[in-house]
């Protein structure tokens, strides 16, 4: 978004936690919880002042937008963030087929049986979600050979969408690969991950630096 409507939301859109549960978005008389539904209403009502074509310019358009936003919602989200968080439990060395250094996950001696219970349920949850991930990346490669964004030739929510748990498996070596391995998903990756506003984004989530200011 440009720099006016990004001010813009900031002084208008009020962010709240309530009881801890979800970002709540209100804006007016507006009040909306779930992330894809604030999307959805930042793009449409702004978009005089942002990017205009968020949402899309017509009802064909959008259609497509919205397909590819439930196929985030429904496909996309759910093995991704199960990666993460397996990827949270799992050593740091371990590689993408769930092996690590020596050809065994985890070492047998030394460690206390629910430790390693936990350990071994993260392991089958990585490995769905890495083949449920790989399965439907694989339709993505398709499509972006097709276009240069999901929903076409330009970026839109669709994409957008995808950039929180995209960003975190791209970080991770031990998932990187997913993204990696696949020319055109890594393409569109690269290209979505280098707009200036998602940087400003990851910019305003880094810690504060323990340095002094001087």
């Amino acid at each position: 978004m440009q720099d006016r409507t990004c001010s813009l939301l900031t002084n208008e859109l009020e962010i709240l936690q309530p009881h801890g549960e979800a970002i709540t978005f209100e804006d007016g008389n507006v009040t909306l919880v779930e992330s894809r539904k604030i999307l959805r209403h930042i793009a449409d009502k702004y978009k005089q002042q942002g990017y205009k074509d968020l949402f899309g310019p017509g009802a064909l358009e959008r259609a497509s937008i919205e397909q590819w936003l439930q196929t985030e919602a429904h496909s996309f989200d759910i093995p991704s963030a199960d990666m993460v968080y397996s990827l949270a439990y799992l050593p740091p060395d371990m590689p993408l087929d769930g092996r690590g250094a020596g050809g065994g996950l985890l070492p047998a001696a030394g460690m206390h049986p629910s430790h390693r219970q936990k350990m071994e349920e993260m392991l089958q949850l990585f490995e769905k979600s890495r083949k449920d991930l790989g399965k439907l990346l694989d339709i993505y490669d398709q499509r972006l050979g097709e276009e240069e964004y999901l929903a076409g030739s330009k970026f839109t929510l669709a994409d957008l969408s995808h950039l929180p748990n995209a960003d975190s498996l791209a970080a991770d070596p031990r998932s990187a690969r997913l993204i990696e391995s696949r020319k055109n998903v890594s393409r569109w990756w690269y290209t979505i991950s280098s707009h200036d506003s998602w940087k400003r984004v990851k910019e305003l989530q880094r810690p504060p630096s323990a340095e002094a200011p001087f």
